[in-house]
């Protein structure tokens, strides 16, 4: 037998999702766009549900994670903030470390 352990993480906030696997690659998506729109043509989301996703976020989180530039010559972007990026790398922290531990706990089964 070929055992394999599924799981998906999130963090909530108040009761609400704070951060999860989809809100983390809009994250950084929109780190490597410099814009909601060029992020969510990207992960092929409708602008609308991927504003909606980085609103959530902000309302959530305990700074704002994402700052936004007004139009102009080259149009207006959206970039994160030191503390969306540090969330980011805290995430896939906890992330990986969750894998590891699962990793480990399947062992047990295996070994059975």
């Amino acid at each position: 037998m070929n055992y394999s352990i599924k799981s998906r993480i999130w963090i909530e906030s108040n009761g609400k999702v704070l951060l999860g696997h989809g809100r983390i690659e809009l994250l950084k998506a929109i780190d490597q766009y410099g814009s909601l729109s060029k992020a969510a043509k990207a992960l092929q989301l409708s602008y609308k549900k991927a504003w909606q996703l980085v609103d959530a976020v902000n309302k959530s989180a305990k700074q704002p994670v994402t700052i936004n530039s007004i139009g102009g010559k080259n149009g207006g972007g959206m970039q994160l903030t030191d503390y969306g990026k540090n969330l980011i790398k805290i995430f896939e922290t906890i992330n990986e470390n969750c894998w590891a531990f699962l990793d480990e706990q399947l062992k047990k089964i295996k070994t059975f």
